[in-house]
């Protein structure tokens, strides 16, 4: 029997000069609410192999343009917060990717967990995970899955990446009961079609771990970022989508008994 190699790769571990771990940090916000239950702590790592169209971060896809950090100095940061946060909210790691950064991201999150006894939420794409054993995720208490797209052409049209490996690791959390966020951003003429959310929704609709869905609304608020870089933004035309449009795809994951916000 034959292995299907995964995709991409994660960058190999790291060490500074004193021989700490360390990783590329984008930004830290410390009190984030929308990337998690209640208030979060949420540490945006550098690195992304996807090309999403609408990315309103394409400062984070280069590792290096993000700030090099020990896990030592991730957590004296974190420390600061601990014990509001056990109360409010937890941890979050997002980016860029935080999978590109495994082993970095993996140390932190074990820290928070065992040592600070925090809630650890990972924002992620998934299509590096199938690199990483079923052990990596437990310090992880929730996975915030981005499926962006799931007709896989149209999908490959946005990301620049295949589908089926964020397919692979829903199907992966589903079989480890770990609770998941679907996060779907909404951009008309790119998601909105009625029979692309239905399929997504029939998709979902058996997974018993996914605890909501989540409709994004498409903004360009990143659109300046792409001229700073000196990119292209494909989507300068593409409007807002409309409350209606909104509360329509939402209606349509709630009617496969998905928690839809």
């Amino acid at each position: 029997m034959t292995h299907n190699k995964p995709l991409g790769e994660i960058i190999p571990i790291s060490f500074d000069t004193e021989h700490h771990q360390q990783g590329f940090v984008h930004s830290i916000e410390t009190g984030a609410a929308v990337d998690g239950p209640g208030m979060r702590f949420a540490l945006f790592v550098s690195g992304c192999q996807f090309r999403c169209l609408y990315c309103h971060n394409p400062d984070t896809w280069k590792l290096h343009n993000g700030k090099s950090y020990t896990v030592e100095a991730v957590m004296t940061e974190l420390k600061k917060y601990a014990s509001f946060l056990r109360i409010a909210g937890g941890l979050t790691i997002s980016g860029g990717e935080p999978l590109m950064q495994a082993h970095f991201v993996g140390e932190i999150f074990r820290r928070a967990k065992q040592d600070l006894k925090l809630h650890t939420a990972l924002d992620t794409q998934g299509f590096l995970a199938a690199h990483l054993d079923d052990a990596w995720f437990d310090n992880v208490d929730l996975v915030l899955l981005d499926i962006k797209q799931i007709d896989p052409v149209k999908y490959e049209a946005l990301t620049s990446k295949p589908l089926q490996p964020t397919l692979d690791f829903a199907e992966r959390l589903q079989k480890l009961s770990k609770p998941v966020w679907i996060r779907y951003v909404l951009i008309p003429g790119i998601s909105d079609d009625i029979n692309d959310v239905e399929k997504l929704a029939d998709y979902l609709k058996p997974m018993s771990n996914i605890e909501r869905v989540e409709v994004l609304p498409f903004h360009k608020m990143g659109e300046s970022k792409w001229a700073e870089l000196g990119m292209k933004y494909e989507l300068s035309d593409t409007p807002t989508p409309t409350p209606e449009l909104v509360e329509r795809v939402r209606e349509q994951f709630r009617a496969r008994g998905l928690f839809t916000c």
